[in-house]
């Protein structure tokens, strides 16, 4: 079986590149162990987004009397259905890639791919059956797992990582939360919002800590008021399981505390999926962990590339995407401009919802910039209002000297789909006065980019 292109994994950096490679002309297999998409349709980014809908829609219900609607009878959450909803939503999203595949004509071999040498993979399916391919082309994109402290095994009973928090079998009256990063963040704001009494465990000072401070400092204050207990400077030191509840014992700045819960989610990061598929015996570099590449992925073996979790660029869905195009139109000789590294935006969808993109306040002035800052609350905004989602604002961070944009930074409803306008701005190096003469619609949400930049510039009009 003979291709030019080769890919291991199917998530969105190698589902991606094989669609790509195959519009390019190129004859493209991929190897999958277990479901089309990966971990972040079946188990990651879609059926997470599904389950936070519930809660948001459990929200919305509990509070319709806010927006003049009368619910008679009891509301409550239905976890089960949940459950069976977001399992739904990635099923279909599995069966799209199995049609784009089959649109494209790309062979799909069932196993796990190992590297067999210079332009040879093996492919060992469940029945231990071994089949090996060829090809000129061989992208590696096997994806990560979810990392394991020494100290907080994952029995995968009351102790687990965010794949077993998408389908448990009831939901826990109580949880701990190792970790506040966006995953560690949004299984707590979920299982909190639907009755789950959380408590959230972050070593950092700050939950969030990639976001800017202030960021970070607005969703802890939310998450409190829900009712979730956050505990910052902290440490979980060991979890007994052996009784009815985990007595997790966490270390804080004031000592010690033992916290009962049902169960703990461990979400302190991931581990890429590097061990087993042949590094070794081809001889391809790894460095701290993840495999060495060029800007454009080439590995230091010829033909051997390599995309997502498993190198040393942001583990996100979206950037995996970009590198197995870029890696792929490289490949195919159009000469495509290397990524972009610093204009990569970030989301969590918690409620309040967070996006980002570029440096933090505290990054640009550690990098030498002179700032200005412009920052409008979404308190003022006339579209968050009539939504009844006045927590929040939006921060842009300028250069002082060219009004140059490095950072952009949001909390509140929808902002999530506000960030890609602050991408494409900083993509074309807009400065701070053209965003405040771009006209922005009124009543949105998005208003309050144009506000924040005239805030940087003594030009607000509505605070």
């Amino acid at each position: 079986m003979n291709y030019d292109v080769l890919v291991i994994g199917s998530g969105p950096g190698g589902y991606v590149a094989a669609i790509r490679a195959a519009q390019l002309g190129f004859s493209v297999g991929v190897v999958e162990k277990e479901n089309l998409g990966g971990v972040c349709l079946n188990w990651g980014c879609i059926p997470t987004k599904s389950l936070l809908k519930s809660a948001q829609a459990y929200h919305y219900a509990l509070h319709a009397a806010e927006y003049g609607v009368s619910i008679a009878g009891e509301v409550k959450p239905d976890f089960d259905a949940m459950v069976k909803r977001s399992r739904g939503v990635a099923d279909a999203m599995s069966k799209g890639i199995q049609f784009l595949f089959k649109k494209n004509k790309i062979e799909t071999i069932a196993g796990f791919g190992k590297l067999a040498g210079q332009g040879k993979v093996e492919v060992t399916d469940d029945a231990g059956n071994k089949t090996l391919l060829s090809s000129k082309h061989i992208i590696l994109a096997p994806g990560a797992r979810t990392r394991q402290l020494p100290n907080l095994p994952l029995d995968y009973v009351k102790v687990f990582g965010y794949r077993k928090a998408m389908t448990l079998p009831k939901q826990p009256k109580s949880m701990v939360v190792v970790g506040s990063g966006a995953i560690g963040s949004e299984f707590a704001y979920f299982y909190q919002s639907i009755g789950t009494q959380v408590t959230l465990v972050e070593f950092l000072p700050n939950i969030v800590p990639l976001e800017d401070e202030e960021v970070s400092k607005q969703l802890e204050r939310s998450f409190k008021k829900m009712g979730m207990k956050v505990l910052t400077n902290s440490t979980v030191e060991k979890a007994d399981t052996s009784g009815d509840l985990c007595k997790v014992t966490i270390k804080t700045k004031k000592g010690e505390v033992m916290v009962d819960a049902e169960v703990v989610l461990s979400a302190v990061g991931i581990t890429p999926n590097t061990e087993g598929i042949g590094l070794e015996e081809t001889g391809v570099v790894v460095e701290n962990g993840r495999i060495k590449v060029d800007e454009f992925y080439q590995t230091n073996v010829e033909g051997i590339y390599a995309i997502g979790d498993i190198i040393a660029t942001p583990a996100l869905a979206h950037v995996a995407s970009a590198e197995g195009i870029a890696c792929v139109e490289n490949i195919a000789g159009l000469n495509p401009a290397p990524i972009d590294y610093k204009n990569i935006p970030g989301c969590t969808y918690t409620h309040p919802e967070i996006s980002s993109v570029g440096m933090t306040e505290a990054k640009a002035q550690e990098a030498g910039y002179e700032v200005k800052v412009g920052k409008f609350p979404f308190s003022a905004s006339g579209k968050a209002s009539a939504a009844g989602q006045k927590e929040g604002f939006v921060k842009l961070v300028f250069d002082a000297k060219y009004g140059e944009l490095l950072g952009a930074h949001m909390i509140g409803g929808n902002v999530t789909e506000m960030i890609a306008e602050l991408v494409v701005a900083k993509k074309l190096e807009i400065t701070g006065h053209e965003l405040i003469k771009a006209i922005h619609p009124h009543p949105t949400m998005s208003e309050a980019i144009m506000e924040a930049a005239a805030a940087a510039y003594g030009e607000v009009i509505h605070i």
